[in-house]
């Protein structure tokens, strides 16, 4: 009975690292987004949108870092959110263009834009 505990920790361990290796880095910032879908939503640039195909899409996001020097750690953790919209380029200035309410449980709002981590 141990050693099938310890197998199932080591593969959630080894899955969960595996989660990581295959996260893509973009960049997110925010936007008052009004959809009836909550408030864990998110916009996605053309490059994630697949002609629509995004749409329903959710999306673990992890705040990695500033991007520019006026905020030094804007990061507070992750954020799951659903693409209900699409970013439209060449206004659109992210990978992610969070709801206010998603972008403030991952980062300072104050940061503006961020680098991220997200995976499907």
């Amino acid at each position: 009975m141990a050693i099938k505990i310890h197998a199932l920790l080591c593969l959630g361990l080894v899955l969960s690292f595996m989660s990581v290796a295959s996260a893509i880095s973009g960049t997110s910032t925010y936007n008052t987004i009004y959809v009836h879908q909550g408030v864990m939503i998110a916009a996605a640039s053309d490059d994630l949108w697949d002609d629509g195909a995004a749409c329903g899409r959710m999306y673990t996001v992890t705040c990695t870092g500033p991007t520019n020097q006026g905020v030094l750690q804007p990061c507070r953790g992750t954020v799951t959110v659903k693409i209900v919209d699409r970013c439209p380029s060449p206004g659109c200035q992210a990978t992610l263009d969070l709801s206010q309410e998603a972008f403030s449980v991952i980062a300072d709002p104050n940061a503006g834009k961020i680098t991220i981590d997200y995976n499907q």
